[in-house]
């Protein structure tokens, strides 16, 4: 990349690292949209014995390691630790344990190393997970779908964020795996539901949770209570629900709800582009519903790869670019911050500020 005086700039290389629940990543982003490195080490096998994530056992997981991740992401990008220009980290929200793991080695490197430390908002990394994919138009909407949040998120500028609409009881993620455990499947519940689904011939009738009219908040509690409603009915009875069947119902009517609500919002919003985020973003039913009703509305969607939806530290490094660019650093006195908010980690001066007015200051 070149300047306006045709000299090459310096690239700017951010070490990212993600710790918010159970996977224990880190990636070298250059210039916040070429991933260099990103290193995942997943604990789902740890996990699956207990049936969801015990929150200590990641912790410790985390500790033990993070030093092997790191040495991996830098060797893999091709960098050196003198190479870096700062070191971002998911400061919330998640399992405070397993953040506090991340932020304690972004602290160690950017003191050791002498370089800015940027605190990285886990939702905005999601979000920005899909400016490693394409270029961004705003204003822009974003439907955050995982086992933690399920949110609809009007992105007016870059780096501004307001919820539009959010779970009022589980995340989606949430009410997949706990439906999972009802039908005997195991964890995690969301690829084993989505396949019955799409494999099933035939549904059961279940509720849709549409809530006030005009509303963009989400409930999936009662739909959980549905499925389970139904298969002990069937059990009193003497018979068993098609597990296919069971899934499929359910699948329906959850991807019914998020994808109205999301291509509503967007209408209303006049977003140039409708962006899927989180790790039930990997879910091809929801994928392939939103693909068509966006088709159908002529709303330009944008679908992360399947390797960017799961929590990964490359989105968190294209998320923390933007508060690099904007010189929005925090002191080694940063602490982990479990119920950290979305819109208050917005860019300070996000009004008016574009991609371009960013890159001449850099330059």
């Amino acid at each position: 990349m070149e300047n306006e005086q045709g000299l090459r700039k310096q690239p700017v290389y951010l070490l990212a690292i993600e710790t918010s629940c159970d996977e224990t990543s880190v990636a070298v982003i250059e210039d916040g949209t070429v991933i260099r490195s990103n290193v995942v080490s997943s604990q789902i096998e740890t996990h699956k014995r207990f049936g969801g994530v015990v929150p200590e056992v990641a912790s410790r997981k985390h500790v033990e390691t993070m030093t092997r991740i790191i040495e991996e992401a830098v060797e893999q990008a091709g960098v050196q630790l003198t190479d870096l220009s700062a070191i971002a980290v998911t400061q919330g929200p998640g399992l405070v344990g397993a953040l506090l793991i991340g932020v304690v080695a972004a602290k160690a490197l950017a003191m050791t190393l002498g370089l800015p430390l940027i605190g990285v908002h886990h939702i905005a990394g999601h979000i920005y997970a899909n400016k490693l994919v394409q270029p961004l138009d705003y204003p822009l909407l974003a439907l955050v779908v995982s086992g933690g949040h399920t949110e609809i998120v009007s992105v007016e500028r870059e780096g501004s964020f307001r919820i539009l609409g959010q779970t009022r009881d589980d995340a989606v993620g949430e009410a997949y795996d706990k439906v999972a455990r009802a039908l005997g499947l195991p964890y995690p519940g969301g690829p084993h539901i989505d396949r019955l689904a799409r494999e099933a011939e035939e549904a059961i009738p279940l509720p849709r949770a549409w809530l006030e009219p005009e509303s963009y908040d989400f409930s999936f509690s009662g739909l959980k209570s549905a499925v389970l409603a139904a298969l002990n009915q069937a059990r009193m009875k003497g018979r068993e629900l098609d597990p296919g069947a069971v899934a499929r119902g359910f699948q329906e009517s959850v991807v019914e709800v998020l994808v109205e609500k999301a291509v509503r919002a967007a209408r209303a919003t006049g977003a140039k582009q409708l962006l899927l985020a989180g790790g039930v973003a990997a879910n091809r039913g929801l994928r392939d519903a939103l693909a068509e009703r966006c088709a159908a509305e002529g709303v330009p969607l944008l679908v992360p790869p399947l390797s960017l939806c799961t929590d990964n530290a490359a989105m968190i490094g294209a998320a923390g670019y933007l508060k690099y660019r904007n010189g929005e650093y925090e002191t080694l006195s940063m602490t982990a911050s479990p119920t950290l908010s979305l819109e208050a980690w917005s860019l300070a001066d996000s009004a008016g500020r574009t991609d371009g007015d960013a890159e001449s200051e850099r330059a």
